[in-house]
């Protein structure tokens, strides 16, 4: 018998107390049945505020990563999902609703298209996640992927807190189902045209293929459907007749036969990569992160790797995947492969020279050539977009998801924001504007002398005659209407906050277990303080006489379970990476604090 006296029950964690401001959006409320949602509607529950755009493939991510924990707690916490637009299509109204019903969000949606909220709650980066107790109070926010299992973590604190109190309320929330709508085709993302002369295209919404007649209409059958595809976007024909599909949710490769009706798993574990992770190696031992699109060139498969702004390659011979060019961090620099950076590789289209990339969040065309080099031929960087035709090097395009290459070495760009097919002639250097009034066109194949466009938000396809002359439209050039940030010349403190969450600690068994990149545009803002390190402050020197430019910073941290009893404990990776867009201004900021998660005690 033990007589000693039990040990005190820890008290729990002291929470700053800051109370949420209203969920305010101008384009109103969807999934909720046509109710307007105020917080004191929301009040006795768990609320996660989950900011996200639909162009941001991490915002994609954490949609999926939180849809075990809304279904795990579904009577105590409510996910509010605030739409808060970088690019001028995603401020359309319709355009939100459409994306809720592709990205299937089975929770209330603010459309706020002037980011009214967004400004409210000081987010800096897509996605932000903020969690609201029951009593109305901030008490965590969260920046970028990797934070589930620390939400849930922190739920399961405020479920019991807020029982004892008598503040929690379960039952039902405010979700209501958008009514469905039939047709053929649901938001499709690629096609391509098979041997036979039909049409195969990712069904994206309903994780299916389907095989159309050369009508482009005729529905011939549908592959998968069972769990077998999950979102597939991008389909290129092997050597061997099968066709590799990007299925893009699964994180997979996989190959389908159009003559047995078989799919196989060429690449991926299932699971999602992550820093860390290796990046070649046998194909089914190598996890890959959210594929859009693939293409053959120079003998092997290449993948356009959205969710890690990379290049991979696939080779059919001996089953192996390597990262063939990028960082993975998200911008647009040139040169080499290895030091490549892109934002969201979405489309491929490969001729005998070139492989040409539609690099989506940059609004770019870009093309690596035999050498492994990168070039961009249209486009500037993460935060120019419009529709501007002309010369190559003051064109813009607006989020283009697919490529082709035609007859004559030009290439057609769905330039899918701006509802447009454009080309680029490298002979000349020109952008045109092949056809108007597409909705979200998504990519393009080519069919005799005709151009087969994926109309991927009026789930068709629609077919073109290559025109002889371009479509005259009037230009158009914007910048994301998120405020630049007002810092002061001099030194910059950086804080990027990491707090980790209840129940772990840092993992420091194998070295540092954060990680901190920082670089600008131009390179010229920053006098000091850009390159990689391991402590998440860090000073920077502005320069004085560069008046405005973007701070690119990227930051990971990894924690595990904090029990000394278990001997292999579940370990965890937080990472975001933010462009900060920023002003130089006498009396600016002189800390710049980006909360990765926590809550940063400075303010």
């Amino acid at each position: 018998m033990n007589d000693a006296a039990p040990a005190p029950t820890p008290a729990p964690r002291r929470r700053a107390r800051v109370r949420a401001p209203e969920l305010i959006g101008k384009g109103g409320w969807l999934n909720t049945g046509g109710k307007e949602l105020t917080l004191a509607d929301l009040r006795g529950k768990c609320v996660i505020v989950d900011f996200w755009t639909f162009c941001c493939i991490n915002c994609l991510h954490v949609l999926d990563e939180l849809r075990e924990l809304e279904e795990k707690h579904r009577d105590t916490v409510v996910i509010i999902g605030v739409h808060s637009p970088k690019f001028v299509h995603e401020a359309e109204h319709q355009a939100v609703v459409d994306a809720v019903e592709r990205y299937q969000v089975h929770h209330p949606v603010l459309d706020d298209p002037e980011l009214t909220t967004w400004k409210q709650y000081a987010v800096r980066a897509w996605p932000t996640l903020v969690v609201i107790d029951p009593e109305g109070y901030v008490v965590a926010q969260h920046a970028g992927e990797g934070h589930a299992h620390a939400i849930e973590k922190l739920v399961e604190e405020l479920e019991a807190e807020h029982a004892a109190k008598g503040t929690l309320r379960r039952g039902d929330g405010p979700y209501v189902p958008p009514e469905p709508v039939a047709t053929d085709l649901r938001f499709p993302g690629k096609a391509v045209v098979l041997p036979s002369g039909n049409l195969l295209v990712s069904d994206s919404t309903r994780h299916q293929l389907v095989e159309l007649e050369e009508d482009g209409e005729s529905v011939v059958r549908r592959i998968g459907g069972d769990g077998e595809f999950n979102e597939p976007q991008g389909l290129a024909l092997l050597p061997d007749g099968r066709v590799a599909v990007a299925d893009t949710v699964n994180h997979a490769i996989r190959a389908y036969d159009p003559e047995t009706g078989a799919v196989e798993l060429l690449a991926g574990t299932g699971r999602q990569w992550w820093q860390g992770s290796p990046t070649s190696g046998p194909a089914l031992e190598v996890s890959l992160s959210s594929p859009w699109d693939v293409a053959w060139w120079q003998g092997r498969l290449w993948i356009a790797m959205a969710g890690v702004h990379q290049l991979w390659t696939y080779d059919l011979k001996d089953g192996t995947v390597q990262v063939a060019a990028g960082t993975t961090n998200e911008g647009l620099v040139d040169g080499p492969a290895a030091e490549a950076w892109f934002a969201q590789p979405s489309g491929l289209a490969a001729t005998e020279d070139r492989l040409w990339i539609a690099d989506s969040e940059t609004s770019a065309l870009r093309w690596i050539d035999r050498e492994s080099v990168v070039h961009t031929a249209v486009g500037t960087g993460l935060f120019d977009f419009g529709h501007r035709d002309g010369d190559a090097g003051q064109a813009l395009l607006q989020h283009p998801l697919g490529v082709t290459a035609l007859p004559d070495g030009s290439v057609a760009v769905s330039d899918t924001y701006n509802h447009a097919l454009r080309r680029f002639d490298p002979s000349s250097g020109e952008v045109t504007t092949l056809a108007t009034d597409l909705r979200e066109p998504s990519g393009a194949v080519l069919v005799g002398e005709d151009i087969v466009v994926v109309e991927s938000a009026r789930h068709r396809l629609t077919r073109l005659r290559l025109p002889e002359e371009a479509v005259r439209v009037e230009a158009v050039a914007h910048r994301t209407q998120r405020a630049a940030t007002d810092v002061a010349p001099g030194a910059l403190r950086l804080d990027v906050v990491f707090e980790a969450p209840a129940g772990q600690k840092l993992d420091t068994r194998y070295g540092p277990s954060t990680r901190l990149l920082v670089s600008a545009t131009p390179p010229e803002l920053l006098r000091a303080g850009d390159g990689a390190g391991t402590d998440l402050s860090r000073e920077l020197e502005i320069d004085p006489a560069v008046h405005e430019g973007v701070l690119h910073v990227s930051a990971m941290a990894a924690s595990c379970d904090d029990d000394p009893e278990n001997e292999y404990p579940a370990c965890h990776v937080h990472q975001q990476d933010w462009g900060v867009p920023v002003k130089v201004t006498e009396g600016g900021a002189a800390r710049l604090p980006l909360v990765l998660a926590g809550m940063d005690r400075a303010q």
